[in-house]
């Protein structure tokens, strides 16, 4: 709705005014020129109205609790990662109980690690690490130019 709970406020003080349905989604569409307000919304709120509710606010929603990547499920992750660096995501989510892309996103989000041949490693490299790849690679580099069968 356009006015956010104000037709809702609107709707319940016709209510109490002792104005019908039809009367008050008249009034409340011209008074806020909202779309949005049809006759079962209306009919909808009276019910709740007459059922005794004050609040005009919605409900909470249902669903799945967020409770599956909290602090500690991404120290355990982490501690499980570190300690063995080819784990799998399933052995991880059988030992953690908690669903397979939550554990994904813990390790790519919260951890930064991605996949790279069986393991866990992270995105970017350190500056040790990098130089030691360039010395590496330099000294491959040397081999096969010195020797004609490499």
């Amino acid at each position: 709705m356009d006015g956010g709970n104000e037709p809702r406020f609107a709707t319940k003080f016709c209510f109490k005014a002792g104005l019908s349905a039809t009367e008050t989604l008249v009034l409340v569409q011209k008074a806020y020129g909202t779309e949005d307000l049809n006759l079962s919304n209306v009919c909808r709120w009276y019910s709740r109205f007459r059922d005794g509710r004050e609040l005009v606010e919605d409900d909470g929603k249902g669903g799945r609790p967020k409770s599956t990547r909290t602090e500690v499920n991404i120290a355990v992750v982490a501690d499980l990662v570190k300690h063995d660096i080819r784990i799998a995501s399933r052995m991880i989510v059988e030992s953690l109980n908690i669903p397979k892309t939550a554990v994904l996103r813990i390790l790519k989000k919260d951890l930064e690690k991605r996949k790279l041949c069986a393991r866990f490693v992270p995105h970017s490299l350190t500056p040790k690490q990098r130089e030691d790849r360039v010395t590496s690679c330099q000294d491959i580099i040397a081999m096969a130019g010195a020797d004609n069968f490499f």
